[in-house]
């Protein structure tokens, strides 16, 4: 199993610190949900430095205006291993969680895709495998 890389992050804070505000590194998305319960992940603390895994998704709401009429925002952040966040995507209003439901699930899929080799000859895989250092056999 490959350890995971961490690195440290100052986590954007969205919104207003006196309103609603939270941020985690995003897992998994249950594409049942439309709320930000889809979300499944570990919670992290905005508006500081925080240490996150390389290449993990970060999830970051918040609100901002009045406590009754709060403007909510969410943004979607890619983390690289250079210890900086890309934006990946970004909602307002009541409808933010299914509006970045499949961005998140994008970049979720994105950082896991495996290369489709079965287009490449045995035998040139078998070489580039030996240059490794492997010992390779035929069938």
């Amino acid at each position: 199993m490959e350890e995971a890389v961490f690195v440290p992050i100052d986590v954007p804070l969205v919104g207003d610190e006196r309103h609603k505000n939270w941020a985690k590194i995003v897992e998994s998305v249950d594409a049942t949900k439309s709320s930000g319960w889809a979300f499944e992940g570990p919670f992290v603390a905005t508006g500081g430095i925080q240490d996150l895994p390389a290449g993990s998704v970060l999830l970051v709401y918040g609100e901002r205006g009045s406590r009754a009429r709060p403007q909510i925002a969410a943004k979607v952040y890619s983390v690289n291993a250079d210890a900086t966040i890309s934006l990946e995507a970004e909602a307002k209003g009541q409808a933010w969680a299914r509006t970045l439901r499949d961005a998140v699930d994008r970049c979720l899929g994105n950082r896991t895709t495996d290369i489709d080799l079965s287009h490449v000859h045995d035998e040139t895989l078998a070489a580039e495998l030996r240059t490794r250092g492997w010992k390779v056999k035929p069938k």
